[in-house]
């Protein structure tokens, strides 16, 4: 068992000897004397781990309620039992209004003061106890946090990963250049941004939007990659790219980068002026991500080269978005887009085109 440390504090040199004879013959007890109040916070400063403090209420220099207000307003001595000594029975009430734990009247029951002293110890010890423990379990609430958060963080990198890699498996399908997943994804994220969508949602739209065109990789090469125009079936087919892509990334909802790209890929060839695919949505009802996706990839797709066209000047490009304002696109966000044109092409001189995606062909050549 632990040493339980008693402060005594008293003026009288009787009534100390009285106290330390109570405890005599019991080892565990260890009774230091104090002749004023301000002796006893020096004594505290130096070793706060007092189980029990006996007060007199008399005395020179700090009497026993300055010491007690003291004790009472210290985060770190507040909580030690304070029991009163007094022959002043009056006092009683004032004493224990102040803060005391207990009162014992002057002249002292040695057996009576050793037993509420014990009494009190054990319920400080007990506090004690409770306080470690909530420590620990503060701590350990705190370590199983941290390592949710590093799990959850885990988590949402790995589905963006994924994010990122089925978009690039849709390039490698397609004749797009190699660059342009990460343009159209930060471009859209930028429009995100300025829109003041949260800084959530702005990182939801940066790597759900590389799914726009997931669906292609279900459409056949000789339609997919036709130089030519398409014919009204070919085109038909075509179109079933976005449903495809939706099919693709249904999910229950635990996936919020995938759920956002399903919405992406179904919605964003839909037209704000409803004559758009599949669904022939209109206005608001066409998703803000897929209003935002479709000015990012025709910005990108129009003032990129391909290898069936040559690039559209940024003016062309321009006047191409102005013109299907409030028709194909959403005419806030074209308006939001073409102020705000510097921070886009910034973002396109950081992400050019070094060479072209290669297709899954040639890959396959490759690799013979």
């Amino acid at each position: 068992m632990s040493i339980i440390k008693v402060l005594a504090v008293d003026d009288q040199e009787f009534n100390l000897d009285l106290i330390e004879l109570a405890f005599m013959e019991i080892s565990d007890v260890r009774v230091t004397r104090a002749i004023n109040g301000q002796e006893a916070l020096d004594l505290l400063l130096s070793d706060p781990d007092y189980r029990v403090i006996l007060l007199d209420l008399a005395m020179p220099v700090m009497d026993g309620f300055e010491t007690l207000t003291r004790l009472k307003s210290s985060q770190i001595w507040s909580k030690i039992p304070v029991i009163v000594v007094t022959a002043n029975s009056e006092e009683k009430h004032r004493a224990l209004r102040s803060g005391a734990s207990d009162f014992l009247a002057k002249p002292i029951d040695v057996e009576e003061l050793k037993l509420r002293t014990l009494n009190y110890a054990k319920i400080k010890e007990y506090q004690d106890d409770l306080g470690d423990m909530n420590r620990l379990l503060e701590e350990k609430v705190q370590q199983r946090t941290s390592e949710l958060q590093e799990a959850l963080s885990l988590a949402k990198k790995t589905e963006y990963e994924i994010s990122a890699r089925l978009g690039k498996a849709s390039e490698y399908r397609d004749m797009e250049t190699g660059m342009h997943i990460k343009r159209m994804s930060h471009y859209s994220a930028k429009l995100a941004e300025l829109i003041g969508l949260p800084s959530e949602e702005v990182e939801l739209i940066l790597y759900a939007s590389p799914l726009h065109d997931i669906g292609k990789v279900a459409i056949p090469d000789q339609i997919l990659l036709k130089p030519g125009r398409f014919t009204p079936e070919e085109f038909d087919i075509m179109k079933l790219h976005a449903t495809l892509g939706g099919k693709m990334l249904e999910t229950d909802g635990d996936y919020p980068v995938i759920e956002a790209g399903r919405v992406i890929a179904l919605q964003h060839h839909e037209k704000i002026d409803g004559t758009g695919y599949p669904a022939g949505l209109s206005g608001e009802d066409i998703h803000i991500h897929a209003r935002i996706v479709s000015i990012a990839d025709v910005f990108d797709a129009l003032s990129s080269e391909r290898v069936y066209k040559k690039a559209f000047s940024i003016a062309k490009t321009v006047e191409i978005l102005q013109e299907g304002a409030g028709t194909h696109f959403d005419a806030k966000l074209v308006d939001l887009f073409i102020k705000n044109l510097d921070e886009f092409l910034k973002i396109k001189e950081a992400f050019p085109d070094e060479e072209e995606t290669p297709s899954i062909m040639s890959l396959i050549d490759q690799l013979q």
